[in-house]
């Protein structure tokens, strides 16, 4: 192997290891695991409060979109970090870069809030 190749070990190494850990897992609770099956332990359960009524109710599609616009908006702060950690090697063409990218951010949010996405009724 290549010096270069070498630098891709560790990696080759920890996702062999994080592969194995889960298959391990999933083998390992299979087998080990009790067995035991009633109608009390196969019911649905969550939060400690008893199922009731159809499961498919529909959610309103703003719950979803300010859902997406959260994701959204916290990816693009994500791009915030690098830049200002290499704020003074990026000089006068990386503030341009960031201002345009902050203009187009900004009209993004005038435009959701123009078009009333964020306003529950």
């Amino acid at each position: 192997m290549q010096s270069e190749q070498f630098n891709y070990l560790p990696i080759l190494m920890q996702a062999l290891l994080a592969i194995g850990f889960v298959v391990g897992t999933i083998l390992i609770s299979g087998k080990l695991g009790p067995r035991r099956k009633s109608a009390s332990k196969d019911k649905n359960f969550e939060c400690g409060i008893e199922s009731v009524g159809n499961a498919r109710i529909p959610f309103s599609v703003k719950y979803f979109l300010v859902a997406i616009l959260f994701v959204l908006f916290d990816v693009e702060v994500i791009f915030l970090y690098p830049w200002a950690i290499n704020f003074k090697e990026l000089g006068i063409e990386g503030m341009l870069k960031m201002i345009v990218f902050m203009a187009l951010l900004l009209v993004g949010f005038f435009y959701i809030i123009k078009k009333k996405a964020l306003e529950w009724d």
